[in-house]
């Protein structure tokens, strides 16, 4: 009986670790995500930007 239940209660030591670590995991990828959000929001804007400036100039050339 002992034995089993050190057994379940390594087991159960192994399984609060390994939820800690993908809690954590889960938080680093989820501010990695957010971060690579934010920068494709900055290169849309970019990309934006370029596609008015680039007509602006098309609008000006003799058709």
């Amino acid at each position: 009986m002992d034995a089993e239940l050190n057994r379940l209660e390594a087991q159960l030591e192994q399984f609060i670790s390994m939820y800690a670590a993908l809690r954590d995991e889960n938080r680093e990828l989820r501010a990695h995500q957010s971060r690579l959000e934010a920068e494709n929001r900055r290169l849309a804007s970019k990309v934006d930007l370029a596609t008015e400036k680039l007509e602006a100039v098309l609008a000006r050339l003799p058709q």
